[in-house]
């Protein structure tokens, strides 16, 4: 019965559906469960598939509607505005990781081909999983979260990069490294010109042309990424670049958010059959064999990634709270670092040995990086007191509030986001005087290009908040997120003897009702707000008026 693949392919399906229903009541990623699945069903466990069955077509196309997927949201102007800080700190954490991993496997006695790929495979965090995280405790919109969305996508481009290089030393031939390098370059460059060509001036018009029909258009965007993943194959690039290139092509359309949304279920199913296939090529001898060495490399990643964000946080002046949060999202390997010893193995670069080293990896640092995301704040909390060596101690000549202690504030606004700088702005504009705070030194960069008083602060430190000027503000205003962060505000503000009022933002319901108890003289809902004026705009014409239909206004 099993000799049909058909029947091979569901058996495999429930068994992933069971496993993977174990995975959500451990709260793990998929990632880990579909692994195991893979190791279950393959030759060291049930013997159902193999390695280079029907399967690793499956797994071939996920891994290219996966690279299109990212190509499709590095949109050139995300790119420009994910800041100083992301690109400094996806740069720095790379780099450091790569010479540190790299001096660590080659003191457990790795050869030097398989300590660079180790070395590389670590440096990749999981955008997916991170940002799923993020998402679920809606911190997507938090600083932190902001800048590990930049340094992930910095992350994104990079790995391109080393699957570029990887492909091109796998087939080098008796010409040697570097001549096969100019060829695969020169090569790649006559590939992005004629694809900015049709960019240019085929791909608008005839997307625009076919997105009246939106089935057309997802076959047309799956298509587009099969043909690129097969022509940058035939010339060198690899499935995964030519994937990559097919999505940056559609990045800029107005139609990338609408195919990204009905491709990411396609993409998660086909995954599926990448990590089943990653498992069935798992040796668990030879797993066991690098156990120890698996362990070292997890902690390194555990520990070490999130202490070089810190550290290169902590250079460009970030609070260690926000440096913290933003390091444990860089806590384990991503399914990139998989692609790439997979395709180091399939060049012939390493043996099976190194995948599996890799492979435990990624599934024990995946496993425990959730926890520690999830319960981030707890555990800032109980390490707080040790990472103070990582705190800023002094203010920036931009930082400094050019004697506000000596004058008059009006209002001491926290966060400089849009939202508090439009009511910035609108106070200084009626005469007021207002302070702006913010832990963000990007945003009080442009606060003061703006024209507004800034100064660093943040918001749970009670000490810095005795050193503002609370005697002569007459509002303490506050646009922060997070219901915990403003109700630390107040408390601190009602240790100060604070005499004059509050306002505090709700961002949503959840907020707005953990804020109700609390003695603020004002709680700000902006969307609430934005939803009775939209209702009072749109409900302008009598209930009794009748519709014009789209023949009466061709008429008209």
């Amino acid at each position: 019965m099993l000799e049909s693949p058909f029947v091979q392919l569901a058996l495999i399906m429930v068994v992933a559906v069971a496993i993977g229903t174990l995975a959500l009541v451990l709260r793990q990623p998929l990632i880990v469960a579909f692994i195991a699945v893979g190791v279950l069903v393959g030759p060291a466990g049930l013997g159902w598939v193999t390695a280079g069955t029907e399967l690793e077509l499956l797994a071939s196309m996920g891994i290219s509607v996966l690279l299109f997927l990212v190509g499709l949201k590095l949109d050139p102007k995300l790119i420009r505005t994910t800041g100083r800080v992301a690109l400094a700190t996806g740069l720095g954490q790379v780099a450091f990781t790569s010479v540190f991993g790299f001096g660590i496997a080659i003191a457990l006695g790795l050869d030097v081909v398989s300590a660079i790929y180790v070395a590389v495979a670590l440096t990749f965090s999981s955008t997916i999983i991170i940002v799923k995280l993020l998402s679920d405790k809606r911190e997507v919109d938090d600083l932190h979260g902001r800048i590990a969305i930049g340094f992930l996508i910095i992350q994104d481009i990079l790995v391109v990069l080393a699957l570029i290089v990887v492909t091109a030393l796998g087939d080098v031939g008796t010409g040697g490294v570097a001549p096969r390098l100019i060829q695969v370059l020169l090569q790649g460059v006559m590939f992005l010109a004629a694809l900015a060509a049709l960019m240019r001036w085929v791909i608008p018009p005839f997307v625009g042309r076919i997105a009246q029909s939106r089935e057309l258009l997802i076959l047309f965007s799956l298509s587009w990424a099969i043909v690129l993943a097969a022509a940058g194959d035939q010339i060198g690039l690899s499935v995964e670049v030519g994937a990559f290139l097919a999505g940056v092509s559609l990045a800029s359309t107005p139609y990338r958010e609408a195919i990204a949304s009905r491709l990411v279920s396609l993409r998660d199913f086909l995954l599926l059959f990448f990590f089943i296939d990653l498992g069935a090529q798992l040796q668990l001898h030879l797993m066991g064999e690098r156990l120890g060495e698996a362990v070292v490399f997890s902690l390194f990643v555990l520990i070490g990634n999130p202490l070089i964000v810190i550290i290169i946080m902590g250079v460009m002046r970030y609070r260690v709270k926000t440096s913290f949060l933003a390091g444990l999202t860089v806590a384990q390997i991503s399914e990139f670092s998989l692609i790439l010893v997979a395709l180091g193995l399939r060049v012939g670069h390493i043996d099976e040995s190194i995948l599996g080293l890799v492979t435990m990896v990624g599934l024990i640092t995946i496993g425990l990086s959730t926890y520690l995301i999830m319960y981030s704040h707890q555990i800032f909390d109980r390490l707080e007191r040790y990472l103070g060596i990582f705190e800023r101690r002094h203010l920036d000549p931009m930082e400094e509030h050019h004697g506000l202690h000596e004058g008059n504030v009006d209002v001491i606004l926290y966060g400089g986001g849009r939202h508090g700088t439009l009511i910035a702005n609108s106070l200084t504009a009626t005469g007021w005087r207002v302070l702006v705070v913010d832990i963000d030194p990007d945003a009080l960069k442009q606060c003061r290009r703006q024209g507004l008083e800034v100064i660093y602060g943040d918001a749970e430190d009670p000490e810095f908040l005795l050193s503002l000027p609370l005697e002569h503000a007459r509002w303490i205003v506050s646009t922060v997120r997070g219901a915990d962060i403003n109700l630390a505000l107040v408390h601190g503000l009602r240790a100060a003897s604070y005499a004059g009022q509050i306002a505090i933002t709700a961002h949503d319901p959840i907020e707005a009702q953990r804020l109700e108890n609390v003695e603020v003289d004002v709680v700000i809902a902006p969307f609430a707000v934005a939803a009775e004026r939209l209702v009072d705009t749109l409900v302008v014409a009598p209930p009794d008026t009748e519709p014009v239909t789209e023949a009466e206004g061709a008429k008209d």
